[in-house]
């Protein structure tokens, strides 16, 4: 799997990227709305989950690099999440934080919802996070989804959902 943005490439990961990704998932202001920030062992399941799914799904998170110098900033991609006790097609991402506020994280969650859409059978996608996770819902609102409602879980307490179906997306397109 190799996906492109106007200043991203997307792609599978692989134990190569332990280190960068490790950087980012280790990080603590990263990680903040997270139960806690990864260890080494969890960045390692972390890849071989992703790997597992790319084999399972067709799909999965995918490293981020900068087209400029390859340099891998984060993850992103379409996950089965169980949001509100029902198993769903989910984008979600991480940036590095010296990358942060510079839109990657949307450029790289647009290319997903437009590869999920383009590729699957899926009618809806969706994205979650914490309440408190302001950016992340910024994110999914700036890629057209729509805020769905609330659900109430141990890791995050409630978490927000935002969604935009196939008919939305299409409408993207016409407009």
């Amino acid at each position: 799997m190799f996906l492109e943005t106007e200043r991203l490439f997307l792609r599978e990961l692989t134990a190569d990227d332990f280190s960068d990704l490790f950087a980012i998932l280790s990080d603590p202001e990263t990680m903040r709305h997270y139960p806690k920030p990864f260890d080494q062992a969890k960045v390692l399941y972390w890849i071989d989950w992703n790997r597992e799914n790319y084999r399972v799904f067709g799909f999965g998170l995918w490293a981020v690099t900068l087209k400029e110098t390859g340099e891998l900033i984060g993850d992103c991609g379409i996950t089965m999440q169980n949001i509100d006790g029902q198993i769903k097609p989910e984008i979600g991402y991480h940036i590095r934080r010296d990358h942060w506020r510079k839109g990657y994280a949307s450029e790289a969650a647009r290319k997903c919802r437009d590869w999920l859409f383009e590729n699957t059978p899926f009618q809806m996608v969706y994205s979650y996070c914490k309440y408190t996770n302001t950016a992340s819902g910024a994110t999914a609102l700036a890629n057209g989804m729509r805020f769905v409602g609330e659900f109430e879980n141990e890791a995050d307490k409630i978490s927000k959902v935002f969604a935009i179906s196939r008919d939305e997306w299409e409408g993207l397109h016409d407009a």
